[in-house]
């Protein structure tokens, strides 16, 4: 039987991705073939039909997706995204990435994820949240505290994490705040989650400069996605003494060698004017914003930025994964080759889901901690991660990825052996 492993890459897409990644560490690994089938395929999947009667009457129908990628170390726990370039795969490729994201900050949860086909920014706030509640509804058999806890996304919020919370509470009957994570404080969120992601990747940005002796005072750093984790990565940063050069959003950004001050680009943007109309550098664009010349490059958009071809302008010594699987697997060999240190998106951008299993503890317990406590126990878990990342990395001379993926890898593989097959 051919293995996975051996098998030719196609071209990339999210889950060829994601694939390919889990190839290469059952490689590593030494996994015969019925295991790394196993690690490779979602054990749930759910795909719904999702009607929506607009504020104009009109019917309209939309498709949503939930895959629950592995549970054999606790519940699935993944995103809710909503957006017009939702199917299946990339569900899929995101349920997989959760899964190994979890197990590498060893977090008692299995990775899952969960989508709808729609742009949400052609509805109005009623449309989101009758098409939120029919969604909940429909797949409210494989969800639940103890089974698979959602949090937000691309595309969705904390308002959208209180509309799942009461919809699953009033089919059941009484108030089950551990049901979501990202909600708000007043209904059971978590003091520092809406931060949480964007702060993870600070910490793992400084654990990997401190490796080679640098100080986060020195670096320069461009953000590419200016949205909910950009852009307090990008406040962050410059709070911490980073010079922020360049940001953008899909629309296109804004450079000034010099540095940005990021509180007036903020200001600007909440005041609703677009990145790239900063009157405090000049416009670039998102393609041109990877090649430019700083010493940290954050890519906290979306998938696949990073290919063969844009990974050979990359100038930046280090690349710090905000989003969900940014670099393709040629992408990787390019910035191999070019000695780019990568600290991988199932690390860096673990810190929300760190503080969404804090906010769903809490929540079980109905006892909340302090912002501090948060912090701290975020900043060591995160730290603790990336030593023993770069510890298998230099031990086995292999990259970040691949020391974070086989970790992550072979975690939920022993799990999956010390449980055994039922029957």
């Amino acid at each position: 039987m051919t293995d996975l492993a051996a098998q030719p890459r196609p071209q990339s897409s999210p889950l060829v991705t994601a694939q390919a990644q889990l190839a290469d560490a059952v490689a590593i690994l030494g996994y015969d073939h019925g295991l790394h089938r196993m690690l490779a395929t979602p054990r749930r999947e759910m795909n719904v039909a999702v009607p929506l009667r607009r504020d104009t009457g009109e019917i309209v129908l939309f498709t949503g997706y939930r895959v629950q990628h592995n549970i054999s170390r606790g519940p699935g726990k993944g995103g809710l995204r909503y957006s017009s370039s939702v199917d299946i795969d990339e569900v899929r490729a995101l349920a997989m990435w959760m899964t190994w994201k979890c197990a590498v900050v060893d977090v008692p949860y299995g990775g899952a994820k969960g989508g709808v086909t729609i742009d949400p920014r052609l509805y109005s706030p009623a449309e989101l949240e009758r098409v939120t509640r029919r969604y909940t509804s429909e797949i409210m058999p494989i969800i639940g505290p103890e089974r698979d806890i959602m949090a937000p996304d691309i595309g969705t919020n904390e308002q959208t994490m209180a509309w799942v919370m009461d919809t699953y509470s009033v089919n059941l009957g009484y108030t089950i705040p551990a049901v979501t994570t990202g909600k708000p404080l007043t209904v059971g969120g978590s003091l520092g989650r809406p931060t949480a992601t964007s702060r993870g990747v600070v910490h793992a940005a400084e654990a990997a400069l401190g490796d080679a002796g640098v100080r986060l005072d020195e670096v320069s750093v461009a953000v590419q996605g200016f949205g909910k984790v950009g852009a307090p990565a990008a406040r962050i940063f410059a709070e911490s003494g980073a010079r922020v050069v360049a940001v953008s959003d899909e629309h296109g950004g804004v450079h000034n060698p010099d540095g940005l001050d990021v509180s007036a680009l903020l200001r600007h943007v909440h005041a609703g004017g677009p990145v790239h109309e900063f009157p405090g550098g000049a416009a670039v664009d998102n393609v041109a914003l990877l090649g430019l010349d700083v010493d940290v490059l954050v890519p906290a958009a979306v998938e696949g930025v990073l290919d063969a071809d844009t990974a050979r302008q990359v100038k930046a010594r280090w690349v710090v994964e905000a989003a969900n699987g940014p670099t393709t697997p040629e992408g990787d060999e390019v910035l191999a080759e070019r000695g780019v240190v990568v600290v991988p998106d199932i690390l860096a951008n673990a810190g929300g889901v760190v503080v969404s299993y804090f906010e769903w503890v809490q929540a079980n317990q109905a006892y909340w901690w302090t912002e501090h406590e948060i912090a701290e126990r975020l900043e060591h878990r995160m730290l603790a991660s990336y030593r023993s990342v770069a510890a298998v990395a230099q031990a086995e001379g292999i990259s970040m990825r691949d020391a974070a993926l086989t970790i992550g890898v072979r975690r939920v593989a022993e799990a999956h052996l010390i449980r055994g097959l039922y029957p």
